[in-house]
């Protein structure tokens, strides 16, 4: 039997908002492995924050770099110790020329300027990832960073006619986009690229939930939660925010491909956030 800490308990309980008791239940049920405990405590509807321990506690910043045209972008996240040195000039100029580097080559060692900015700030610093996109065919790739730079987003949308890249009305949609993606944080772009083990999960909790519903209810239980998951977790599927979430993100990017008479598709994005883990992030 592993053993249950106090120390363990806390992290669990950091990562669900579950009670303290009902933790240490479900760690002794899981025999200590954390994720076993999550799935325990969701499946008894205790666990109401299950991304807050995908975060580490690091500080920094999520940079972004666009190339001229828009075919081409780069998002990075470099990690500091302090929010103090996050903020600094010289750190900020750093991050945003990784980014370019970056652009330029993908491949880029950067150890040798990291450790001499570490002699500079007299701070760890890291470059844990990044994400870089090059729009093959016709398309627009766009970034955003949100206020205070601890949340990057980077977008590729594509068009069957050059002209719709040129056209306003698609780069607006491109923009809305990547604000979508910055407040919905979702994971895929559609269903079809949820991975068929996390639908399985899902439809597991879900009807270990309802257990003791009569069986005819239990199917049509685990269809509506099943839906809602998606609806959180597919970006084509959230409610679009600039429209109060009216309408889906898919039915207004359907919606402004009719107007443009053209067919638009969201074909990836990357969406890091200071101090969350890659097995985190899309």
């Amino acid at each position: 039997m592993a053993e249950i800490t106090a120390a363990v308990v806390g992290k669990l309980r950091e990562m669900t908002n579950a009670g303290m008791m009902d933790c240490k239940k479900a760690l002794t049920e899981a025999n200590g492995d954390l994720s076993g405990a999550v799935d325990i405590l969701r499946k008894k509807g205790a666990a109401t924050a299950t991304t807050k321990g995908s975060r580490e506690a690091r500080e920094g910043v999520v940079a972004q770099y666009l190339a001229p045209g828009g075919r081409l972008g780069v998002l990075v996240e470099i990690n500091c110790q302090t929010d103090f040195v996050a903020r600094n000039d010289m750190f900020r100029a750093f991050a945003d020329d990784v980014a370019k580097r970056l652009a330029a080559d993908p491949n880029t060692d950067f150890e040798a300027d990291r450790v001499a900015m570490v002699a500079k700030i007299r701070e760890n610093i890291q470059i844990p990832r990044h994400s870089r996109m090059e729009v093959s065919g016709n398309g627009l790739v766009a970034a955003y960073i949100h206020t205070g730079s601890k949340v990057g987003v980077l977008v590729e949308v594509g068009a069957e006619k050059e002209a719709t890249v040129g056209a306003e009305d698609f780069k607006q949609l491109v923009k809305d986009i990547t604000l979508q993606i910055a407040a919905g944080h979702p994971f895929a772009v559609s269903r079809e690229e949820v991975p068929a083990e996390l639908v399985a999960k899902e439809k597991e909790i879900a009807a270990d939930q309802v257990k003791n519903k009569p069986p005819q209810a239990i199917a049509k239980i685990v269809e509506g939660k099943l839906e809602k998951f998606f609806q959180t977790y597919c970006l084509v599927d959230q409610g679009f925010v600039k429209k109060n979430s009216e309408i889906s993100v898919r039915e207004h990017v359907a919606s402004v491909a009719k107007q443009l008479g053209d067919q638009v598709t969201i074909r990836r994005f990357a969406r890091f956030q200071v101090g969350e883990t890659p097995a985190a992030a899309k």
